[in-house]
């Protein structure tokens, strides 16, 4: 195992995280930015104005995200796993 494989690995670990969880962080932002525009311009501060709604959203970004994500992450945990043969010799 060389320095250059641990590197890759954690890279390819990195930006495999960063790019399942992206779907619903980018949601929940649009929607926060969304509430707190309207809070803003109605004078409304609320507090569960902001929590439910991106609750909500973000769960059915889950939801509709999730079979891509289970095959993001297929495919490195298959990717990791052929890997250890190479690393094995």
């Amino acid at each position: 195992m060389t320095q250059e494989f641990v590197i890759a690995l954690g890279k390819n670990a990195l930006s495999t995280a960063f790019i399942v969880a992206a779907p619903m962080l980018l949601t929940g932002l649009v929607v926060g930015l969304i509430i707190g525009v309207f809070q803003a311009v109605t004078q409304i501060q609320e507090m569960t104005l902001t929590f439910i709604p991106k609750i909500l959203v973000v769960v059915l970004t889950l939801f509709l995200f999730l079979p891509w994500m289970l095959n993001v992450l297929i495919s490195f945990a298959t990717n990791v796993f052929n890997s250890i043969s190479t690393v094995a010799h």
